[in-house]
């Protein structure tokens, strides 16, 4: 797809596999209504890079070295709120999804599907519209409205996650084996498990928690 746009979008590449940002670059390369000013391998370089560049839309990877996605957008949107950043990963999970819109993402674009909406988003996102595709969106509205975990459950599950007992985990968390079970059923109905396993599995899909 070929804009005609007065003055190209500076664009700003930050992820840490070089060849997914070389063939970025090179996809981008048939819209003239778009120009690749720079990239970063990390969180660090992204921040860097965005105050040397100062880019219209910064393309940005969650997980990556020294400073994730998530953290390194915070300290761009922090620095200017106007940037514009559209988040590019490989995770579709309600919770990444909610953290990163929240965090003031101007969209959410799922890396298997860069070739056939990439441009698209960068221009709808440099338009002032936030991009959010119809598999994303769907992924939310199934999990609207469901209960979140607050920050005990989360810590109960993660210990549970990692093949503690109930006792184990009151242990670690300086609270009664009762109240843990407690915790645990409470993991369960939010999130409607059938067991720890099950609760485990849903959390990690989901984004709630990683392992």
């Amino acid at each position: 797809m070929t804009h005609a746009a007065a003055r190209p979008i500076r664009v700003l590449i930050a992820d840490d596999h070089s060849l997914l940002r070389e063939g970025i670059a090179a996809l981008l390369a048939g819209d003239s209504g778009i120009e690749i000013v720079g990239h970063a391998a990390n969180g660090e370089q992204a921040i860097e890079r965005f105050l040397c560049m100062r880019p219209d839309v910064t393309l940005m990877d969650l997980q990556m070295p020294l400073m994730d996605g998530h953290d390194a957008m915070l300290a761009i949107r922090a620095l200017d709120r106007h940037a514009r950043v559209l988040v590019l990963t490989t995770y579709k999970g309600d919770a990444r999804i909610a953290r990163a819109l929240g965090g003031g993402a101007a969209g959410y674009l799922l890396k298997c599907a860069i070739c056939l909406n990439l441009a698209e988003a960068i221009h709808r996102v440099h338009a002032g519209h936030r991009y959010i595709p119809a598999e994303v969106a769907a992924e939310m509205a199934t999990y609207f409205g469901t209960d979140n975990l607050s920050g005990r459950e989360l810590e109960v599950l993660r210990l549970v996650a990692d093949g503690n007992s109930n006792r184990e985990v009151g242990l670690r968390l300086a609270i009664k084996e009762e109240t843990v079970k407690a915790h645990v059923s409470a993991v369960l109905s939010k999130l409607g498990a059938k067991d720890r396993t099950h609760a485990t599995t849903i959390a990690l899909r989901r984004g709630i928690m990683t392992l």
